[in-house]
């Protein structure tokens, strides 16, 4: 039993483990006034083997424990040597594991405390008496909530028409325009466009448009002109305009020769209507190198110096369409048979006629054709006539309503021409077979002529009684 005593006390100590005496004596030191106390002499003296080695295992594990408590590293410590710390401890001890939350600092510097006293971070509202300031919403912002500011004006944007696409967007509203004749209509299209810096380029397209179209088109053109004017399109911007189409005089010719003259019209119009100022001719004088734009300047020129009593500048285009006094109509298409009557010209009378622009109102040239014929002498009118009239049926100039109230008006007004003309009767029934025959009027027609009624007179020996 000594002997074993003496080889347990006399055995090296192993590197990073206590020894049995030291585990005593620091057992002993440390819970002497908590234990019981040991007797050095029931240790050597009386205890069998058992349980002395009983009771060495619990010291060893009372060491341990002590060991443990005492193995925290001290804050002020540089690395785990200085802390005390052994290097490889058990993983599955508490004090083992790192805890990744943990907001001590891990290099064991730093008092352990949160960042910027609690005062900083996500989710947090900043340290204790601070003060805030009311922030405006930026609409910019993504979580930005229209529907929690109160009351939400919304505004509408138009982005600037690009000018590539300008012609594309101008020309169908121009050519509507060419239809209807309703200048508020444009005006409420163009205020939706935003056209910018190229509102101008409107009145050069419209302009562009009317020259290659008719006498009507290039009235109602003026007139645009002058209500845009103040309201839509200034007085600058109209200058521009012309001036753009002065510039582009060579290339309009291509498509309309007279295009100089009709310019130089719309340029007068527009300074007799204030769209131009006065001085825009003087402007040109001696800068001008066109000769195309030369022309049109002289035009205008010339146009403005005349007297009102000559010819008034609001009439430059004349009146065009159905806007013409009715009297006037008639008189041009009395000048238009005589002028066919002396030239033989179908294709003049059929431009003139078109150029009148009434197609409503051709029935009236039917009419003053036969009236023509029945006034006449010989058969030369009577197959002009019948000519322009197949001319015009074959090409469709005037309708079948048209040709059909022509006729018709001069069946019920037979009996007045009968008192200037005393054979009417007979000439428009041959006239009517020759219309027929040459496929100008139908058979309905043909039969609708009122068959002229014969009276039979008392003759002498009869005694007065009307023969039956």
């Amino acid at each position: 039993m000594a002997t074993e005593v003496d080889t347990w006390s006399s055995a090296p100590q192993a590197d990073g483990m206590f020894s049995y005496n030291e585990n005593v004596a620091e057992a002993n030191r440390s819970y002497s006034g908590d234990e019981d106390p040991l007797n050095e002499a029931e240790v050597n003296g009386n205890w069998t083997p058992q349980e002395k080695a009983l009771h060495e295992a619990r010291l060893k594990a009372k060491a341990k424990r002590r060991l443990r408590k005492s193995s925290s590293r001290n804050s002020t410590s540089e690395s785990f040597s200085e802390s005390g710390d052994v290097a490889g401890g058990d993983p599955n001890s508490p004090k083992g594991k790192v805890n990744t939350n943990d907001r001590k600092s891990r290099t064991g510097k730093g008092r352990g405390l949160p960042k910027k006293g609690g005062a900083g971070g996500k989710g947090v509202w900043g340290a204790a008496g601070m003060v805030y300031e009311d922030e405006e919403p930026d609409v910019r912002d993504p979580n930005y909530d229209e529907s929690s500011q109160g009351d939400t004006v919304y505004a509408k944007v138009v982005p600037v028409v690009d000018e590539k696409e300008l012609e594309k967007m101008v020309n169908p509203i121009v050519q509507e325009y060419f239809e209807h004749g309703d200048t508020k209509e444009v005006q409420t299209l163009l205020r939706e466009l935003n056209l910018g810096p190229h509102k101008y380029e409107f009145s050069s397209l419209a302009v562009s448009l009317s020259l290659e179209g008719k006498a009507s088109h290039r009235e109602l053109t003026s007139r645009l002109l002058s209500d845009l004017t103040g309201k839509v399109l200034s007085q600058n911007d109209m200058g521009r305009a012309f001036d753009k189409i002065l510039k582009e005089l060579p290339d309009l010719i291509l498509d309309t020769p007279e295009a100089p003259q009709m310019l130089g019209q719309f340029i007068a119009r527009a300074i007799a209507d204030h769209i131009l100022p006065m001085s825009f001719l003087d402007y040109y004088k001696g800068k001008v190198d066109c000769e195309h734009a030369r022309v049109a300047l002289d035009r205008a020129a010339v146009l403005l110096t005349m007297k009102r009593e000559m010819m008034r500048l609001d009439n430059v285009w004349g009146v065009g369409g159905g806007q013409r006094p009715v009297k006037h109509l008639i008189k041009e298409m009395n000048l238009l048979l005589k002028e066919y009557l002396i030239s033989g010209d179908v294709s003049e009378a059929e431009r003139c006629l078109r150029d009148l622009e009434v197609p409503h109102f051709h029935h009236e040239l039917v009419y003053e054709a036969i009236v023509m014929v029945l006034e006449s002498k010989g058969d030369t009118a009577s197959h002009m006539i019948i000519k322009l009239l197949q001319s015009f049926w074959k090409t469709g100039l005037i309708t079948v309503d048209q040709m059909n109230r022509g006729f018709q008006r001069v069946y019920n007004e037979l009996p007045e021409i009968n008192l200037d003309v005393p054979h009417a009767h007979s000439l428009m029934e041959t006239f009517v077979d020759l219309c027929y025959q040459e496929a100008v009027i139908t058979k309905q027609l043909r039969d609708a002529y009122p068959s002229r009624g014969r009276k039979r007179f008392v003759s002498e020996g009869d005694g007065g009684v009307i023969k039956s």
